[in-house]
């Protein structure tokens, strides 16, 4: 008797999410179920049948950190997703998100404040999400999300900062700390979405997050504003639920990271919480950086703490693109942040600012810090433990796009060299040193100027320890933001083709690491190939995984959904299928047509 299905793989080497070696194997899927897993099942004849015959195939892949908050509103299908295998991304990060709305009042505007510059997203393409908000309550967003024409499944978490502004008004958010009676407010709000399943919350702090709209251009976005107390409080909340709370660390001050993150811990407060933090990175200034992220990790996860505690690694270089000085690293740095503190068209601000000497003298001795003498500054930079993330290396800069067509592909220091030279084109000839000449490229050309360098992760070795670290996982892609400066879309198939190099058992870890794993931390259905389960399905050809370089199938796009550019991955002969709710979205490198308009993914409470 024939299996009755709609859908069939029939031969492939099927990982089912477990980390054990996988089996040649066939899927029967009905309704967007699997109804029978096994070798040679009889189906009928005219089932939709896909034959993945050398190919890998596994469960769906899940992306943790995205800001996909925004793009569902205005392209669902999460193209940039789909095609390389993504079926589930975890949305409302770094305390940012639409679960209360667009929260306008009183002429503030808290979407297009709060996204602009933390997530280096143009404020015309926020605008249009916040113009589209209609609801005002986190149980009528989840509403929202199962009516919209989804790609892929999404995940939300309730964000610390727009929690602050529902309760406190944008203005009292970053001025103050809140009353007994807001506190409980939020306490009150916190529960109730993690009653309607949110999967947890997201806070942030790291020191460079800052709002975009005036009078509060020079603040940061209102999680950063929390007192410990605040913040013991609401994570006291997602420990009762055993919700994910997820976080950024205090860069700057070591005590604030161990005190922050010892709220993981068991032991002291009897039941561990469940965290996940941005990001082990291996930063090129700053070497002491990942060895010290690595030791808090196992620290904070010894029997001694009893936490539940998972950074975030990254599966390829870190590698980040600006536009003039728009990057998410320049806020790091004060006489940076002058300049990102004016709107992205606002080219005549910025040069105003570039004109002014007093700024200029700042700025010169920023960018010459470390560089020359014998100073303590010089002594860090020498043995790359420097306060900035930020690389002010010359050579490690490459510029991309240019007025001057024959400067693309060089470095900032071929350029300076050859200027030196007495090849000066107009506007360059009086330079004294290289900071005269970074102030000249960002006064002359601004935006029309994008490069790109690579500040972290560039040891591959490196990457393959953080990603294979059973403390750490897999993530940190920033799907949806950034919008020009990075492209991580594809950071799941990178990982997938760093573990291949180790064989079918490390392929099968890594698996297990971007599927069950991350689900059962984040408390979802999803990650395994079994009867009963949600068919959301990836198959993946390893012969073109194994040749599949990422850094070189970076490209930058215009969007007309956007109405601006982005960069994006292209991998297409990879995924030979991304198959969500047992319907395929993404096959033999085209996306289904009715993309954008049909419904194939659905919101992913916790479980």
């Amino acid at each position: 008797m024939s299996i009755d299905c709609d859908l069939y793989i029939k031969n492939g080497l099927m990982f089912n999410g477990s980390g054990e070696y996988p089996v040649i194997n066939d899927i029967a899927i009905s309704k967007g179920i699997v109804v029978a897993v096994g070798k040679d099942l009889k189906v009928a004849n005219n089932v939709n049948t896909i034959d993945a015959s050398n190919e890998w195939v596994m469960p769906g892949l899940l992306d943790i950190h995205t800001h996909y908050d925004l793009e569902i509103e205005i392209s669902p299908g999460l193209k940039e997703s789909v095609r390389h295998g993504t079926t589930t991304v975890v949305m409302s990060n770094c305390s940012l998100g639409l679960a209360f709305g667009s929260q306008r009042k009183d002429n503030d505007d808290p979407i297009v404040s709060c996204f602009a510059r933390v997530e280096n997203i143009p404020k015309h393409v926020l605008k249009k999400v916040a113009d589209k908000v209609y609801w005002n309550t986190s149980s009528e967003y989840i509403e929202h999300l199962n009516k919209l024409k989804l790609g892929a499944n999404v995940v939300p978490m309730i964000p610390h900062s727009m929690l602050r502004i529902e309760v406190m008004g944008l203005k009292d958010s970053v001025s103050r700390n809140p009353s007994s009676e807001e506190l409980d407010k939020m306490k009150s709000l916190l529960k109730k979405g993690l009653d309607e399943g949110y999967v947890g919350f997201s806070t942030d702090s790291l020191p460079f997050h800052f709002l975009a709209n005036d009078p509060n251009r020079k603040k940061q976005i209102p999680t950063q504003f929390a007192p410990f107390s605040e913040l013991k409080s609401l994570t006291s909340v997602v420990r009762a639920y055993d919700r994910v709370w997820q976080a950024t660390p205090p860069k700057d001050s070591p005590f604030k990271v161990v005190r922050t993150f010892l709220l993981t811990s068991g032991r002291l407060y009897k039941k561990p919480l469940k965290t996940t933090v941005v990001a082990a990175l291996d930063i090129e200034s700053n070497g002491s950086i990942i060895k010290l992220a690595k030791t808090l990790t196992r620290v904070l996860n010894s029997k001694l703490i009893g936490g539940k505690f998972y950074m975030q690694a990254l599966g390829a270089p870190f590698k980040i693109w600006s536009d003039g000085l728009f990057n998410p690293l320049s806020e790091e740095i004060d006489e940076m942040r002058e300049l990102i503190e004016t709107d992205l068209n606002d080219r005549r601000a910025r040069i105003l600012i570039l004109e002014n000497e007093d700024f200029r003298k700042r700025f010169k001795k920023m960018w010459m810090k470390g560089k020359t003498g014998l100073n303590f500054a010089r002594l860090k930079r020498l043995i790359n433990r420097e306060d900035y993330a930020f690389n002010r290396n010359l050579g490690d800069m490459f510029i991309d796009r240019c007025p001057i067509n024959h400067w693309v592909g060089l470095s900032f220091e071929d350029v300076y060299e050859d200027i030196k030279k007495g090849n000066a084109p107009e506007g360059f000839e009086s330079i004294a040193d290289e900071s005269d000449f970074v102030l000249t490229m960002l006064k002359v050309f601004d935006t029309d100027l994008v490069w790109n360098t690579t500040s972290a992760n560039r040891d591959s070795n490196q990457i393959r320890k953080l990603l294979m670290d059973p403390l750490l996982l897999p993530g940190f892609n920033d799907s949806g933001a950034h919008l020009t400066n990075m492209a991580f879309y594809d950071c799941n198939l990178r990982s997938l083709n760093i573990a291949q190099e180790g064989g079918v058992l490390d392929v099968s870890y890594m698996i297990k690491r971007l599927t069950r794993d991350a689900a059962e931390i984040f408390g979802i259905s999803g990650g395994q190939i079994k009867v009963g389960a949600r068919a959301d399905i990836t198959i993946i050809n390893p012969e073109a995984l194994k040749v599949y370089n990422g850094e070189k199938n970076v490209q930058r796009i215009y969007r007309d959904d956007f109405e601006h550019e982005q960069l994006v991955n292209r991998s297409d002969g990879v995924v030979t299928a991304t198959i969500v709710a047992g319907r395929p979205i993404w096959q033999n490198n085209k996306f289904a047509n009715d993309i954008n308009k049909s419904k194939y993914g659905m919101c992913l409470l916790a479980s």
